[in-house]
């Protein structure tokens, strides 16, 4: 395609604020109005891990101007394989992934507001988190967030993209309200075959990762921008060990499908219907306990209450408190949120957190 030499942008013509970004103003599909474009966006990330840095990192190098990165956990050492943002003075540091992802991004672009959120999304807090959002981004590992996030959308009208990955297969799809099938129009209980497997049992590749964040992120620039006549409207399907992309067309499962959602209105996910007070954690012999009435935590009380019985030191700063107690690792956040690590059994973390955080 040519172009004449009045419409192709000069990187010398552009004013301070657009230079930064002069190679992907350069590109004609966004040019100097939809870098403005992404300038005015709002974003809200649920889930800051694999997919979630991947992503956040990608927008925010392209301008995005506002970022809401939402995430309930702390960083790990195996989480250094594949996420990103993160390095070991986050883990030394004990920094939850929300506001470790925020300090490394806001070095990277201080030009775009991020909002570090350390919370679980779930039905209580979502549409505040997200009221401001014009375009809402999956980066989370389990389907109850994601049919949290697929009401909201449906709901309130707004865009969002889907994003999956295991071992080195992955899944992308753009969901535009009213206009393309949503997340239950295709997969109206359960994950697809391909997701069946855990992150524990399968593995994940930081490359499949890249891959399908990089597509996540793509359709949400064209969202942004304005591009709504470009976005897939198809169920991606990649496999990087065998370089096999396959778009899936599932255009007919709006119509065809009795979803609960897009046919009834019904947000089951939304109302709390389907909330979880306890969640297995994916690969990580661990359960997230969820207090239905959030307080906050005194975290030096709970240090010195812990302390005589930690095996080793209990560690606390404003984002967290760590301790170590009957081989369990107890991670406790503000508002009374807090990760059992040493089983998968969730009346056994419950049980723990009664015990040494409180009924």
């Amino acid at each position: 395609m040519t172009h004449s030499a009045d419409s192709t942008p000069r990187i010398s013509d552009l004013d301070s604020s657009l230079k930064r970004y002069s190679r992907q103003v350069l590109f004609d599909k966004i040019g100097e109005e939809g870098q403005r474009k992404l300038a005015d966006s709002k974003v809200t990330l649920v889930g800051c891990g694999a997919l979630g840095t991947v992503l956040a990192n990608t927008l925010v190098r392209a301008g995005v101007g506002f970022v809401r990165i939402c995430d309930r956990d702390f960083i790990e050492e195996d989480n250094l394989q594949r996420q990103v943002l993160f390095d070991h003075d986050d883990i030394d540091a004990n920094l939850p992934k929300a506001q470790a992802a925020a300090r490394k991004l806001a070095r990277i672009n201080p030009h775009v507001e991020i909002d570090p959120v350390v919370t679980d999304v779930n039905p209580t807090n979502i549409e505040k988190i997200a009221e401001d959002a014009d375009l809402l981004l999956d980066g989370t590992d389990n389907f109850e967030t994601r049919f949290l996030i697929n009401d909201l959308a449906i709901k309130t009208d707004r865009p969002w993209v889907y994003g999956a990955v295991i071992g080195a297969t992955g899944l992308v799809m753009a969901v535009l309200p009213r206009e393309t099938p949503c997340l239950r129009c295709v997969f109206e209980e359960a994950p697809p075959p391909e997701m069946n497997p855990t992150c524990d049992t399968a593995g994940v590749l930081a490359s499949a990762v890249n891959v399908v964040a990089s597509l996540q992120a793509i359709e949400a620039i064209k969202i942004l921008t304005g591009r709504l006549d470009e976005v897939n409207r198809k169920l991606a399907h990649i496999d990087v060990w065998t370089g096999r992309f396959v778009n899936m067309n599932v255009s007919a499962a709006r119509e065809s499908a009795n979803c609960p959602v897009c046919k009834r209105g019904e947000y089951d996910y939304l109302s709390g219907k389907h909330a979880s007070s306890a969640t297995t954690l994916c690969g990580r012999d661990a359960v997230q306990i969820n207090v239905a009435a959030q307080r906050p935590i005194d975290f030096a009380k709970i240090a010195t209450k812990l302390s005589p019985i930690s095996e080793g030191r209990t560690r606390h700063n404003s984002y967290m408190l760590k301790a170590r107690v009957d081989g369990f690792d107890l991670t406790v956040f503000p508002d009374g949120r807090a990760i059992i690590k040493g089983t998968d059994d969730a009346g056994i973390a419950k049980s723990v957190y009664a015990k040494y955080v409180g009924a």
